[in-house]
């Protein structure tokens, strides 16, 4: 049995003199990116500076839209109408396909972040503008998120999508993500978190807060890049992938094997 996947983070979420993450020691252990866009973090600068370095070190690049919320960090449900949603999304695609353009490269896709994307899982009400936004757009980009409404949906319209394992998150019982009010929300030991991340590549299970043996299908491992276990749990999730017979691959790759 072979297995290939993805794996990506969230970066570019800087704002100003502000600093998130520690992009440049992240990156090499990545073969995709979910680069901000303006919402809730990222700047043109921040946008530029990472884009380009992703391409330095062969990094596909995606875009990662979310609610217009830079003091929530996107974290928080926006009452937004579906053209907003739409429109919003739209929006920070191009901002970003912008600098990717002017870099000379291309983007590959487009990860709903934060509270959006928890949403666009669970209710058509915000998949489907995300994803009418994105098919507008260009409907080859792959959508990337949990498997859900989003993916269902976007199968059916022909949109590629690629379904999403974390491992550095809890699970409530019926798979959806355990809230970051919660303690425990957010896995910070390096050593667990790529155990688990073989084990949804591997198996494809993972268990829930409660012992609860879940199925899940995984095309890319989504680290979070927002802790400073982050690089750590990148390096060491790498090598146990490796080790374990997975082939790390971008996602143009993962889907067509």
């Amino acid at each position: 049995m072979s297995w290939t996947v993805d794996l990506i983070a969230d970066v570019g979420e800087g704002f100003g003199s502000w600093t998130m993450g520690r992009d440049e020691d992240l990156l090499p252990s990545l073969t995709s990116a979910n680069i901000a866009c303006g919402f809730h973090a990222g700047d043109p600068m921040i946008m530029e500076r990472t884009v380009r370095r992703c391409l330095e070190l062969g990094v596909h690049i995606g875009a990662h839209p979310g609610f217009r919320d830079l003091a929530g960090f996107g974290r928080r449900a926006m009452d937004a109408s579906a053209d907003e949603i739409r429109t919003d999304v739209l929006y920070q695609i191009g901002a970003l396909a912008s600098f990717v353009r002017a870099a000379g490269g291309t983007m590959s896709h487009v990860t709903p972040h934060g509270r959006l994307g928890n949403l666009v899982t669970a209710e058509e009400r915000y998949a489907v503008p995300v994803l009418d936004a994105i098919a507008a757009y260009d409907p080859t980009l792959i959508v990337v998120a949990q498997e859900g409404v989003i993916t269902r949906l976007a199968a059916e319209r022909g949109v590629p999508t690629a379904r999403m394992g974390l491992p550095d998150r809890a699970f409530e019982d019926d798979g959806t993500l355990v809230s970051r009010r919660k303690p425990g929300a957010v896995l910070h030991e390096p050593e667990l978190i790529a155990a688990r991340a073989v084990r949804m590549v591997v198996e494809g299970t993972v268990t829930s807060v409660n012992g609860v043996e879940l199925p899940i299908a995984c095309d890319t491992v989504l680290l979070h890049g927002d802790n400073e276990a982050s690089i750590d749990a990148a390096r060491m999730v790498r090598t146990a992938l490796e080790d374990a017979g997975v082939e790390l691959a971008p996602l143009s790759t993962v889907l067509t094997v």
